[in-house]
């Protein structure tokens, strides 16, 4: 009779505490799931390394993001996920749960900003974005040209080493990292497209045909008309022709280019002027997008040795210099006279 008694006595006890436990469970779930304090428009949140879980808890808790930090905390702890925290920046959305968080933060789904390097940019440029960039960890001194030693010992000047692209980067990450990202892109892709270049090409390594593309690039930005841009300089270099490319003059001048390029510019002798000197600058002049370093290794085939400006961003070539002559009046002189008309 005891006996029974006791089973019963016991398994009422059971009963009782796996009541209590799922009442308590249930009650945690939908306190982890109800929807956590964030504007509208979401919010950033940065979780330092070092960090403990109990420290988490009370910092969302004092910043008003969740009302419950013990369950909050209890909850990490019994899931395990306490020890696989990942310190970064977070992105907490409206209609996200405390739940969403520890999960987002056991994941390591930090946020990632995007550093964009435009094609056609020199050196200076990308400098320039970069030190203006926020969340960036700026570690880079760039006074002189000493820095390009932490990227490659390779090459001895920066210019065109950088591939054209949206780098994607985390808070206080380093300058060093992303031009690293984008020194191994340029890399790759070149290789890649020297191993399937056209046969027939005389360069005498990739950065030949790097410093060919950054020319390319800044000749036209029209991708069906690249290849033939970069027919007409390996044709003038295969005649050993001075390539006259106006971007080479420019980019020699530096500084001193105010927007116009006279006569006197193009007489005016600098290791870029292509009007004075022949053959290849002994860099490139821009970062040259993957379109221009296909063209550059793939250049078409034809007879034209010049080309002039149209004025609306395309080019007439020509295969004799009398027929250049006549598109330079035709595309440049009367174009300038009609400006003139117009003013006066």
């Amino acid at each position: 009779m005891r006996k029974n008694l006791y089973k019963k006595t016991l398994l009422h006890a059971t009963i009782t505490l796996t009541g209590i436990a799922l009442l308590a469970i249930t009650a945690l779930m939908f306190i982890l799931t109800r929807d956590i304090n964030v504007p509208p428009q979401g919010m950033l949140y940065d979780y330092k390394p070092g960090m403990s879980v109990k420290s988490l808890s009370s910092d969302l808790k004092q910043k008003q993001i969740i009302k419950y930090p013990r369950v909050f905390e209890i909850y990490t702890r019994i899931t395990g996920r306490a020890t696989s925290l990942h310190a970064g920046e977070y992105r907490f959305a409206q209609g996200m749960s405390a739940r969403d968080i520890i999960r987002q933060i056991s994941a390591g789904k930090v946020v990632l900003h995007p550093f964009k390097i435009i094609e056609g940019w020199n050196i200076h440029d990308l400098i320039a974005k970069l030190q203006a960039t926020e969340n960036i960890e700026h570690t880079m001194d760039f006074s002189n040209n000493d820095w390009l030693i932490f990227i490659t010992t390779e090459y001895t000047h920066p210019e065109g080493l950088f591939m054209p692209d949206t780098y994607f980067y985390t808070k206080d990450e380093s300058d060093q990292i992303i031009l690293q990202r984008a020194f191994n892109e340029m890399q790759k892709t070149l290789t890649k497209a020297w191993e399937n270049k056209s046969p027939e090409l005389q360069y005498a390594d990739p950065y030949q045909a790097l410093i060919v593309a950054s020319i390319v690039e800044k000749e036209t930005s029209i991708l069906d008309e690249q290849p033939e841009i970069a027919g007409v300089l390996v044709r003038r270099l295969n005649h050993n022709m001075r390539l006259q490319m106006d971007p080479t003059v420019i980019y020699g001048m530096g500084a001193k280019f105010n927007g116009n390029i006279t006569k006197a510019n193009l007489q005016t002798d600098t290791p870029y002027n292509t009007y004075t000197r022949r053959g290849l600058p002994p860099t490139p002049i821009a970062m040259p997008s993957r379109e221009a370093i296909y063209a550059a290794l793939h250049p078409e085939e034809g007879t034209s040795l010049f080309f002039v400006a149209k004025g609306d961003g395309s080019h007439c070539f020509s295969d004799t210099l009398e027929e250049h002559n006549k598109a330079v009046v035709k595309y440049i002189l009367r174009t300038k006279e009609q400006d003139v008309d117009e003013q006066s």
